[in-house]
């Protein structure tokens, strides 16, 4: 990616770009050879960032006062998309399981989708609780939207980060119907670590649904920049070895933390995440008298994010939270925990 950036940078020339064609045969290969989904170039409608898909979305299928489900807790950004659409909230929280592990409500689904819903939106795998759904439950969803005539916009931005024992099932690929009704959200950001480039595509078979998703820019929604682009392109084209280490070496620090928050940080309980970078701690059972964000941050000098900001189901839980690695050599030689240093940093050392 850099050297590519580099090249680019040289060429001096940093006009209006117009599309990226390449780039849509990278990614229908990635797609195909990655989760066995076969996409069309054309589907393929680029994007600055998949935050903007979601309210791109939401102004291309509802209309004001209609509702949008989302499953708290969630990436907080996606709960401002009704208030961003004029739209209304229709929360379907996720369940949590006696062991900290959630898992999608089906029944409650189904009660709050209704004739007044204009869309579904999804996010898997879930960002903070790092869940992959599995393909019964993507079906239980898509079945509801179905019948209600409920249109999905699916962000899946951490589906190329998913550990051993699970697979990223894209919504979209469950079946034709399912496919007509639904908005793929994915970037490269998370995959390859290129965030601030500021490329992200939406995924739309359905030319006419595809339409209106383009008609909801407004002119208010640009393209991506001629760098954004070429990052992208090296990192489609030339990552596959890159992303497979990367994979083993996030499955490596989430074991890490698993461990160490078991055996060293009483009160606190972690699950292993299926997919994403992301740790959601719960620290409910500390019993503090404010929440962990202000206490770790005021006490211990250690930033996490609220777990109130992503909805019902996240007080009292630390989301994000990053461990330090100190002395962390080569790629090749993965990484090297300073465990005294940790120690020395934790407020329960």
């Amino acid at each position: 990616v850099i050297e590519a950036l580099e090249s680019r940078v040289r060429h001096g020339v940093f006009g209006y770009p117009t599309d990226c064609a390449e780039l849509r045969a990278a990614v229908v290969e990635w797609l195909w050879r990655k989760h066995s989904w076969r996409i069309s170039e054309q589907d393929i409608v680029f994007l600055p960032n998949v935050v903007a898909g979601f309210n791109l979305a939401a102004r291309a299928v509802c209309h004001p006062g209609d509702g949008i489900i989302y499953q708290p807790p969630v990436y907080f950004p996606i709960l401002r998309v009704p208030e961003n659409s004029k739209t209304a909230a229709q929360p379907s929280p996720l369940m949590r399981n006696g062991d900290g592990s959630y898992r999608v409500d089906l029944e409650g689904f189904r009660a709050v989708a209704g004739p007044e819903t204009g869309m579904f939106l999804l996010c898997n795998p879930h960002n903070p609780v790092g869940r992959v759904l599995t393909p019964e439950e993507l079906a239980g969803l898509a079945e509801v939207c179905l019948e209600s005539d409920i249109v999905i916009c699916s962000d899946e931005i951490h589906g190329d980060l998913v550990y051993d024992g699970h697979r990223h099932v894209p919504m979209a690929s469950l079946s034709p119907e399912v496919e007509a009704r639904t908005i793929t959200l994915i970037a490269p950001s998370k995959t390859f670590n290129v965030a601030g480039m500021g490329l992200a595509m939406a995924i739309i078979p359905d030319p006419i649904l595809r339409e209106r998703f383009e008609a909801s820019r407004g002119g208010l929604v640009p393209s991506p920049s001629i760098l954004g682009y070429t990052a992208a392109l090296a990192a489609y084209e030339h990552g596959q070895t890159w992303h497979r280490e990367l994979v083993a070496y996030l499955e490596g620090n989430r074991d890490f933390l698993t461990e160490f928050v078991a055996s060293e940080l009483a009160g606190i309980s972690v699950r292993p995440a299926e997919a994403t970078f992301l740790a959601w701690l719960d620290c409910r059972c500390l019993s503090l008298m404010r929440s962990p964000h202000d206490f770790f941050l005021e006490e211990a000098r250690v930033a996490v994010n609220d777990g109130a900001t992503f909805g019902p189901g996240g007080e009292g839980i630390s989301g994000y939270a990053q461990i330090v690695l100190r002395n962390s050599a080569t790629w090749d030689e993965r990484f090297v925990f300073d465990i005294e240093y940790v120690k020395k940093i934790s407020i329960f050392a």
